[in-house]
């Protein structure tokens, strides 16, 4: 038996979100630093370590240069800062839309790596087949329909999807497809308001909404955003805070005290002891 103490908080699984279908919305965020992550455990229900961190931590123009190293970086370093919440990691553009194998290969090293109780894929009309390769061998699988960041290439960018009835309707059969797959849960991003509910009610898994609807079955937002940490927010985003503009004061305040040698002070020096 081993020495040390087990932790026994017992984490959120898929079971427990697919659980939540129709009850409690579910509580979503985006982590991808150890010192975020412990912040968000004791609010949230599932935290996403997004390919977003390429945009959000490495300046990137898209998610499209991300890779699975940087995935499983930030993986375990939103596993070591949380005890309760899920964890589920994106898997990058690349990574999981060729053969099956391969897809299997790359989320078996994401969770072996990370430690974390699932992965997230784009899933688009060749998707489905994948999804449910990975769930037969063991592998919990997020989908996300609507817009696909990953996709931005393709689309030219980002845009609501789902306004015109041509699109409304394959966003719909991704969603079903996804879910019949075995995906325990269904991001539904950027997609008109009605299709969001359409979706939810279309299929048996929860919807976690970005940009989609308050009757989904929960909610997501990229956390950087929702704090305030940039000047230009999408549209579906609540800003609760306005960290940027607090933490650019204090770093004026430093800065004004370091040049007026007001800083470091008697409180944060240290001093020959006497005799």
């Amino acid at each position: 038996m081993s020495s040390h103490r087990q932790d026994s908080t017992r984490r959120l699984a898929a079971p427990d979100i697919t659980a939540r279908k129709g009850k409690t919305p579910i509580v979503c965020l985006t982590a991808y630093t150890s010192p975020m992550a412990e912040i968000l455990d004791d609010h949230c229900d599932l935290m996403l370590v997004g390919d977003s961190v390429g945009m959000v931590i490495h300046g990137l123009p898209n998610t499209v240069g991300v890779t699975l190293e940087m995935m499983i970086l930030h993986g375990q370093a939103v596993m070591r800062g949380s005890r309760r919440a899920m964890v589920v990691v994106d898997m990058p553009f690349g990574s999981y839309e060729g053969a099956a194998e391969t897809a299997y290969a790359n989320a078996a090293r994401l969770m072996k790596e990370t430690g974390a109780q699932a992965v997230k894929v784009e899933a688009g009309e060749t998707i489905a087949a994948n999804i449910e390769y990975l769930v037969k061998r063991g592998v919990p699988v997020m989908g996300h329909v609507g817009l696909r960041p990953q996709a931005v290439l393709v689309d030219g960018g980002f845009r609501a999807k789902g306004r015109a009835a041509e699109e409304r309707r394959r966003i719909l059969e991704d969603a079903r497809a996804t879910a019949e797959a075995g995906a325990f849960a269904v991001v539904v991003e950027g997609v008109a308001e009605g299709l969001a509910r359409e979706i939810t009610e279309a299929i048996e898994v929860p919807t976690i909404g970005i940009g989609a609807s308050a009757g989904c079955d929960g909610q997501i937002l990229v956390t950087d955003d929702m704090l305030g940490l940039f000047d230009w927010t999408p549209k579906f985003v609540r800003r609760y805070a306005d960290l940027r503009t607090e933490i650019s004061q204090a770093v004026g305040r430093y800065a004004d005290d370091v040049r007026a040698r007001r800083f470091p002070g008697p409180a944060e020096i240290y001093f020959a002891k006497a005799g």
